[in-house]
């Protein structure tokens, strides 16, 4: 009980900290696999690929829905409930993050085939902001997540979490209705086929790599500089 509250207490008193080391683990994780680097996967079928991409559309449906139920909650006044939506939804990206990243490092991803060159733009478009979302919110929803964890109600008023959570909420709700949308547009309205998507999504990644470590950096900045 003494170590829990030691080690509740230290992430408390360094939420930044904490939050930077845990997101720089989620992306060495989420870049090793999609580069090939983790071999610890299983490997996956054709059908075990199809079966993982229908887990993952079950997943964030949920997520989505314990999402819009935490906005619902924090409306209202009711931040109990508010917690346990949230955390749920969390927990649920957890589980989304491991059978996605068992998808992809034991078996493959897939493009769409057979759309109209209007709808395959909007379907990559809507790809690209999910993928972007997803990479930019991860400090900013484990930084709210760390708060929400370690401080109580009457302590978070004198935080950030209001306006963080805002952010996270936003930018996680979009990235999760894009990534259903398009998982629809893939496996139950066009057709889909494997594709090698290692050098795609590096490069995607890269695009906005320099403008996304600068808007960071001046986001932990801006934390420092007012209240933690």
């Amino acid at each position: 009980m003494a170590v829990a509250t030691e080690i509740r207490d230290g992430v408390k008193a360094r939420p930044l900290a904490v939050t930077a080391v845990l997101s720089v683990i989620g992306y060495v994780f989420v870049i090793g696999t999609f580069a090939g680097v983790f071999d610890f996967y299983p490997s996956l079928s054709a059908e075990g690929v199809r079966l993982a991409a229908h887990l993952i559309a079950i997943i964030n449906t949920l997520a989505l829905v314990a999402l819009l139920a935490g906005v619902y909650f924090v409306k209202n006044g009711q931040y109990r409930k508010h917690r346990a939506a949230m955390l749920t939804a969390f927990s649920l990206i957890l589980l989304f993050l491991a059978v996605y990243l068992t998808k992809v490092g034991g078996g493959f991803e897939r493009e769409i085939v057979g759309a109209p060159s209007l709808v395959y733009g909007a379907y990559l478009v809507m790809l690209a902001v999910h993928i972007v979302l997803s990479v930019v919110s991860v400090p900013v929803v484990i930084y709210a997540v760390v708060l929400g964890l370690t401080h109580s109600f009457a302590e978070l008023k004198d935080t950030r979490k209001e306006l963080v959570g805002r952010i996270a909420g936003g930018a996680w709700i979009l990235s999760l209705a894009l990534g259903i949308i398009t998982y629809l547009m893939l496996n139950h309205v066009y057709g889909a086929r494997p594709r090698e998507p290692r050098g795609e999504l590096l490069l995607l990644l890269a695009v906005p790599g320099k403008q996304f470590g600068r808007w960071l950096r001046t986001w932990l900045r801006g934390l420092r500089e007012g209240r933690s």
